[in-house]
């Protein structure tokens, strides 16, 4: 699977300061729901390979979900993803080799995102990790094969242009990934609840403010 270490895609760049600054950081554009979408926005966490330089992050849109919740079916969300596109690179310490990344890569962050936010009400709270762990895996796998029976095809349009999805739907939401088609060099990822894939557009996001709150 050309995607970059699992251990890269989870670290979370540190910010002391505004939530916005990982964000000011990257290299290339942010996505996020176009201007059809006229609910709050908010910002989630940008992630960063060891040297610090920004590869993906993430913007929410809806209702900002918590495992908290005793009835998160009842949340309408949606996060998208960006991620940056890299070819094979070596690592910024120059010990290794960071993989490149691909809409595969999109698919997994987005999957591995919405499990963070689901909490299966009959568990106790004390098998949770167990679970996630094995769900993490799975998503994974899943994300390893966009072209297998677990997944469809869904045409979104991204800046206005229609492009192909890879799309999934499960018990605690939907997942879809694709590469935006405007030379950007970006790939796209998203995951929701309560709300509904299909009438989804995407565009690059002209001004972060919109995200601050």
């Amino acid at each position: 699977m050309e995607t970059v270490s699992r251990a890269a895609a989870q670290s979370d760049t540190a910010d002391a300061g505004r939530k916005v600054d990982g964000y000011l950081l990257a290299a290339f554009p942010w996505y996020g729901l176009d201007e059809a979408f006229t609910g709050p926005r908010w910002l989630l966490r940008v992630g960063a390979a060891a040297d610090g330089t920004v590869e993906h992050g993430a913007t929410g849109h809806g209702e900002e979900p918590t495992i908290k919740t005793e009835t998160p079916k009842d949340e309408r969300f949606t996060v998208v993803v960006t991620v940056a596109g890299r070819p094979v690179r070596r690592s910024g310490d120059g010990t290794g080799v960071l993989d490149a990344t691909s809409v595969s890569t999109a698919a997994w962050l987005a999957g591995s995102g919405l499990l963070a936010h689901t909490w299966p009400t009959t568990m106790d709270r004390a098998l949770r990790q167990d679970w996630l762990d094995q769900q993490t895996a799975i998503a994974w796998e899943l994300a390893d094969d966009l072209d297998g029976e677990g997944w469809s095809e869904l045409l979104l349009p991204v800046d206005g242009e229609p492009t192909p999805f890879r799309y999934r739907e499960s018990a605690y939401g939907w997942v879809l990934a694709g590469s935006a088609g405007d030379g950007d060099g970006v790939h796209i990822g998203a995951y929701g609840r309560g709300m509904s894939a299909y009438g989804l557009g995407f565009g690059v996001i002209a001004d972060l403010a919109a995200y601050e709150g």
